[in-house]
């Protein structure tokens, strides 16, 4: 519909001219202004108008669908150009790569290298060739005989079904078998390439190590060189220390940093080796740069989102950023090593000179002073400036990691906003929460009702047990005492017989020759003289409480120690291990049990 349709269409409407038209209604007056509605004519003028605006639409349309495809082709021709210059590019390497082998060939430097890998490449032509017979010679000669049955049966019909059926059972299994052949050398390949990845990722992680091992020490030339003035040395010797400390610390700064990130950034190897040699083969002058490579990853990997794609770019452009400034780190140690070192060399051989000066002219000592001071301005004036480049580069670095910093933190904004929409699910979720919260409080609090009345029982069972406990204490106190008396009263006695026995042993021989120049009864007894008298076995001092024979005899453990003695199994380690699994027949009691080794 047109702007003029459209005025045509509108009308003014007014209350006022609906009250006077129903009132004229009613007094049965008709209305000039208003006339009989022709609705056939009005239908026949919709349907018009819609099936111009179907119309309509469909142009819009075939417009929009061919503004995509001219976008298409258009991007698919630039990606071609990028393809050709890429493809060119990769020739040329080629060509440089075969001439350089080439080269390495005809020197001919390493014969045995060489002649190994001559050898290596012949065992690889053989293994080609058996490969080649073993397998994709019988797949050509049986396409050559299905070809030849296939022309035969056009010529003659096919009389037996079984051959058929026969040839196709064949065709089926040598299928499978190339199946399995493809899927072995899959496998061979997949572990050739995770070797070769593997020993890439060793060189990478070589070439990472881009801190020369010289780089931390003090040049030998600045050490061997002789300085007439200890001090100056020292100071040049700390400068040296100093400016390796700073550099190193920055260094480990970047390296945690690099150990924090990933060199694939999150992703997959495969896909990230697809990200940057994509984006590598777009040159940074071409327009729509960005454009063009993000088209092509999207095409290339169309199972990460785009908002995936922009993720891993920013994180891998901070990673090669990070690494950059790495290089650019070392880099300038070297060079400013290099500054420190010619300037340190140089302020050695003016400490020289001046020293041979004031050798020779003992009476200038005040311009070797001037001399000196003149030295250590430089010195610190070349310190200060280093100071200074140091501070602004930290400065430059830092400002960079500010403005991403901000960055992620729009981005952070950009996901809150994307959150706020989901508070309606989350205040659903803590209600639901809290009414859980709330039946398993209620479950709690039962729960230690239950517990505290259980406590509250087993407390009492506890004080009856401990009364119970205190006065079996007391009756075994008393036993203790009956114990401790009687052994008295024992003690008493057994003082008592020996009092009689000393009485009975003691000295009332008198003097007596004949009796000392005899024989004693010792010696009697070992000629056996008066060996068939009569021994009189007196009372025992002591009595004796412990384990009758039949007690010893009835534990388990003596009678399978003996065994295993008798049959000379009593030091094996199988004797251990039986005698320590073998339990007492009465079980110690509990209150006996030692907790010294417990923890």
């Amino acid at each position: 519909m047109s702007g003029r349709d459209l005025r045509l269409f509108i009308t003014n409407h007014r209350s006022e001219d609906l009250e006077k038209l129903a009132f004229r209604m009613k007094d049965g007056l008709g209305s000039t202004r208003y006339k009989p509605v022709d609705y056939h004519q009005l239908r026949v003028f919709t349907e018009a108008k819609k099936l111009l605006s179907a119309n309509i639409e469909i142009k819009i349309q075939k417009t929009v669908q061919a503004a995509k495809m001219t976008k298409e082709q258009t991007y698919i021709k630039q990606h071609r150009q990028v393809w050709c210059l890429e493809q060119k590019r990769l020739m040329k390497a080629e060509q440089r790569a075969d001439l350089e082998l080439l080269q390495f060939l005809e020197h001919g430097t390493n014969s045995q290298f060489l002649s190994e890998m001559m050898e290596y490449e012949l065992n690889l032509e053989e293994d080609r060739k058996s490969f080649k017979a073993g397998t994709v010679d019988p797949i050509v000669q049986l396409k050559n005989d299905l070809q030849h049955r296939l022309s035969e049966v056009h010529h003659n019909a096919l009389q037996n079904r079984s051959d058929c059926d026969l040839i196709l059972e064949q065709v089926e299994f040598v299928k499978e078998q190339q199946n399995d052949i493809i899927e072995k050398l899959k496998c061979e390949i997949q572990a050739a390439e995770e070797s070769i990845s593997v020993t890439g990722t060793e060189e990478l992680l070589s070439s990472l190590e881009v801190i020369p091992r010289d780089l931390e020490q003090i040049p030998k030339q600045v050490l061997l060189l002789h300085c007439p003035y200890p001090d100056l040395k020292a100071s040049l010797l700390n400068e040296f220390q100093t400016f390796g400390n700073k550099y190193k610390f920055r260094l480990q700064n970047i390296n945690e940093r690099l150990k924090a990130l990933d060199s694939c950034c999150g992703w997959s190897e495969l896909d990230h080796f697809i990200f940057h040699t994509t984006i590598d083969q777009y040159p940074h002058d071409l327009k729509n740069r960005r454009t063009m490579y993000m088209d092509m990853l999207q095409r290339l990997l169309p199972h990460k989102s785009k908002q995936e794609l922009n993720d891993h770019e920013r994180s891998w452009d901070w990673y090669r950023f990070t690494v950059e400034q790495q290089k650019s780190l070392v880099q300038g140690w070297i060079r400013d090593k290099k500054d420190l070192h010619l300037k340190a060399v140089a302020t050695l051989d003016e400490a020289c000179m001046a020293y041979e000066e004031e050798i020779a002219l003992k009476n200038d000592r005040r311009r070797q002073q001037e001399i000196c001071a003149e030295l250590k301005d430089k010195l610190e004036h070349w310190r200060a400036q280093q100071e200074e480049m140091a501070r602004l580069e930290a400065g430059i670095a830092d400002r960079k990691q500010a403005e991403e910093e901000e960055k992620q933190k729009k981005e952070n904004l950009k996901s809150i906003q994307k959150r706020s929409l989901e508070k309606e699910k989350i205040k659903q979720y803590y209600t639901e929460k809290q009414m859980m919260r709330n039946e398993m409080e209620k479950r709690d609090q039962q729960r230690l009702e239950e517990l505290k009345k259980s406590m509250a029982e087993q407390a009492k069972k506890d004080r009856e047990r401990v009364q119970f406990r205190q006065c079996l204490h007391q009756q075994r106190v008393k036993e203790k005492e009956v114990q401790a008396l009687q052994l008295q009263q024992e003690e008493e006695e057994r003082q008592s017989r020996l009092n009689i026995l000393r009485n009975q042993v003691a000295v009332v021989a008198e003097f007596d020759p004949v009796r000392m120049m005899s024989d004693t009864e010792a010696s009697k007894a070992r000629l056996g003289i008066g060996a068939d008298e009569e021994f009189v076995l007196q009372r025992p001092l002591f009595n004796l409480h412990t384990y009758s024979e039949n007690q010893i005899v009835s534990d388990p453990r003596v009678r399978i120690e003996q065994a295993l003695r008798e049959a000379g199994l009593h030091n094996t380690f199988y004797a251990k291990e039986v005698l320590s699994n073998i339990c007492p027949p009465r079980p110690p009691r509990r209150d006996m049990e030692s907790t010294v080794f417990q923890t």
